[in-house]
């Protein structure tokens, strides 16, 4: 029975999500615009997990110090302010699914609505998560939350199904196990494939001020490169997220074999969806191996893990919405 109440609660909460993480963007790019220049430490060393090195104190201390620090970084308030909305959003989210799922009676992840909500949940939490551990990761709040935005807009618009129960083929213990793992890997798997790409471009920034090709430390007209956290903070974080997300990862690919040898007599079929997932596995498996191998394990194996989280799209848009397979049911909303 479908308790249309709850499911106009949900629509309402899930607009209210688009709208708050879209402020919350908005935030973050008012720190990155207005914030200071993580400055490049000739000797490399990071302090904290992605906190930028921390300017001496001034000589009086106390009030007087907190407010010099609080000039050199006009951005903090903006940065403070995203985040709570971020915190704010992340709850709202979580009430989408779980009145959306209270009012049809289900787990509320049977359709590519309400998985594509569940990955961007989980994705953000993982940013906050990390965010509100290591502030300094703060500074990369624009880059998740502008796609994560953008994403609730198109889910909204354009994968949107009213509220109801689940086809056939879904009525199956193994759509909590299944799609559960599959869709926290998927959303720890963007976060880390964010933190990836951000590498690259704060990489090659500190290489040329290594090289003396630019200043170290602008203090005016300095670009959104140099205020994002350091390189190894980065690579840090695209390094532990994946190494959580490919063991869930591991455990989807062979739980949706299990389930499918249940329901159509056989492991493995080749099917596009399966095929997929089995790439975007292997990807990762590489990703994680060169990252222990000399020579990869720094600009090539960030590559990769941008690779991966390209599969990992490709898998969930082309694969449902283009080609046809045994899983082309995922795209219905009843």
């Amino acid at each position: 029975m479908i308790h249309p109440s709850l499911a106009a609660l949900s629509d309402t909460l899930f607009t209210i999500t688009v709208v708050l993480y879209s402020l919350a963007a908005v935030g973050f790019c008012a720190q990155l615009a207005f914030g200071r220049p993580r400055p490049v430490p000739a000797d490399r060393e990071l302090v904290g997990s992605g906190a930028p090195v921390p300017p001496a104190a001034p000589a009086d201390g106390g009030a007087a110090g907190a407010a010099a620090a609080a000039r050199r970084e006009p951005g903090r308030r903006w940065g403070t302010l995203a985040m709570a909305l971020t915190l704010v959003g992340v709850v709202l989210h979580a009430g989408v699914l779980v009145t959306r799922g209270l009012g049809a009676g289900r787990l509320p992840w049977g359709n590519m609505y309400e998985f594509g909500t569940a990955v961007v949940l989980v994705a953000v939490v993982a940013y906050s998560v990390m965010a509100v551990r290591s502030p300094g990761l703060r500074h990369i709040g624009l880059f998740v939350l502008a796609p994560v935005a953008i994403a609730m807009v198109l889910i909204g618009l354009f994968l949107y199904v009213d509220d109801g129960p689940l086809v056939a083929a879904l009525r199956s213990y193994w759509l909590a196990i299944h799609v559960t793992a599959a869709t926290l890997g998927f959303g720890i798997f963007f976060v880390s494939g964010i933190a990836s790409g951000l590498y690259l471009v704060r990489s090659r920034y500190e290489a040329r001020v290594a090289a003396g090709t630019i200043p170290a430390e602008p203090e005016t007209g300095a670009g959104i490169v140099a205020r994002l956290p350091m390189a190894e903070a980065l690579d840090r974080v695209a390094h532990r997220t994946a190494v959580f997300g490919f063991p869930i990862w591991t455990f989807a690919v062979i739980a949706g074999a299990i389930w499918a040898e249940s329901a159509w007599g056989r492991f493995w079929g080749w099917d596009p969806k399966e095929t997929w997932a089995f790439i975007a596995w292997v990807v990762y498996a590489a990703y994680l191996h060169a990252r222990t191998t000399a020579g990869w394990k720094h600009r090539p194996a960030a590559w990769i893990n941008v690779l991966g989280l390209v599969v990992m799209v490709f898998n969930l848009l082309y694969v449902n919405f283009v080609s046809t397979g045994l899983h082309s049911y995922a795209g219905l909303g009843q």
